[in-house]
């Protein structure tokens, strides 16, 4: 069992950044691949990127590549998610997600464990 805790939500102007950060429990951090979804109002959840287990490939949805960037320290048991040039189309709660393939996976049906999530709210 892997528990997740999400923490660095807030609210930013629009071209500010914010980093986010997900906590895990257990031993076996290292064994799972790690990504991060957001949900904004009246949406569906939607893939933001995902890190392999050794943090060796990574992968970004095209809405915030160039933007984002998605790292992990197994040592600490956390994810991270550096956000810069924020914008108003990036409010939503952002939630972490972990699955035990290790492999790079975008559907979230395919993750085993999620976080509660932060809200992160871009004001214009």
């Amino acid at each position: 069992q892997v528990q997740l805790v999400e923490r660095g939500g807030g609210l930013v102007q629009a071209g500010g950044s914010l980093r986010l950060s997900c906590a895990a429990s257990g031993r076996t951090f290292s064994r799972y691949s790690l990504g991060w979804f957001r949900q904004a109002p009246g949406k569906e959840r939607e893939f933001v990127a995902v890190i392999t287990r050794d943090g060796g490939t990574t992968y970004y949805a095209d809405s915030v590549k160039g933007r984002f960037t998605i790292s992990r320290d197994n040592a600490k048991n956390t994810v991270y998610l550096q956000m810069n040039r924020l914008k108003p189309e990036d409010t939503a709660v952002y939630s972490c997600a972990a699955d035990g393939s290790g492999t790079l996976v975008a559907i979230p049906e395919l993750f085993d464990y999620w976080g509660q999530g932060t809200q992160v709210t871009v004001s214009s």
